[in-house]
């Protein structure tokens, strides 16, 4: 039993040290946001898209069928052909998410100027100065000042 106590004991050491801590909580909001750029490429950029060009350009449904399952005439969807077991070649899926990681790398970079920007701003203030002693005859002085008031 004491063993597993000290193996228990190590296991909470080590889980709840500030780096796996901060891991966790960096895996957890990296998620959230990789949801955020996902979200911000369907409904934002994509339509943009879309409006520029002057229709409807959906990455995800671009696929080329390199081979259809013999005598299959159901609908020519990527979700329909890949379930009836053909070979699909989705390139517009592929776009979408280099367009989404295209975004999540420049939005991290400018957050990592940003905070590279505000460290060296930090590190370039100059420290508060040190109250300089007074000097040995004035602290001398008080001293006395200090003697005679007891």
């Amino acid at each position: 039993m004491s063993s597993s106590k000290g193996f228990f004991q190590e296991f909470r050491e080590f889980a709840i040290k500030g780096s796996v801590v901060d891991l966790a909580v960096g895996v957890i909001i990296g998620a959230a946001f990789g949801k955020i750029v996902d979200s911000m490429v369907k409904d934002i950029i994509m339509p943009l898209v879309n409006f520029l060009v002057g229709g409807s350009v959906d990455f995800t449904n671009k696929f080329l069928v390199l081979s259809a399952p013999e005598g299959y005439t159901g609908p020519q969807t990527y979700a329909d052909l890949t379930r009836a077991g053909a070979t699909v070649l989705a390139w517009g899926n592929f776009v979408t998410i280099l367009i989404n990681f295209i975004l999540l790398a420049f939005i991290i970079f400018l957050m990592v100027k940003a905070i590279n920007s505000a460290r060296r701003r930090q590190e370039a203030e100059p420290a508060p100065a040190k109250p300089v002693p007074p000097p040995e005859d004035v602290a001398l002085l008080r001293e006395i000042r200090d003697l005679l008031k007891r």
